[in-house]
């Protein structure tokens, strides 16, 4: 067989199992907080902290002390959030990635 078509049949192979597997998670897989935290928030919340605004960091009492306390004021901000950080629409982050964020951002920053 060709070289460069065993090249394409492995690539192709490849994609589509990885896009399998981000389909079968969305669809009941446990979802992994850490795993979306670092693909969607961490450029901008390393460590829980705020390039954006440092003042505004992901630790427990910062939050409280802007009206977030539970998973869903997290989600919300997601959804709508203020000026400097992405807006993510639940086509991008679904209910459940983002549940499994603002769980871990709990868990993690405190």
């Amino acid at each position: 067989m060709n070289k460069g078509i065993i090249v394409s049949i492995t690539l192709l192979a490849t994609a589509a199992f990885a896009t399998a597997g981000h389909a079968d998670t969305k669809k009941g897989m446990k979802i992994d907080g850490a795993k979306e935290f670092k693909e969607h928030c961490a450029v901008c919340h390393p460590d829980g902290g705020n390039i954006v605004n440092p003042a505004k960091t992901l630790k427990r009492s910062t939050l409280a002390a802007n009206g977030v306390r539970t998973w869903k004021d997290i989600v919300a901000r997601m959804r709508n959030p203020g000026p400097g950080m992405t807006k993510f629409e639940k086509k991008d982050v679904s209910d459940k990635e983002a549940r499994a964020i603002a769980e871990y951002v709990l868990k993690t920053f405190k």
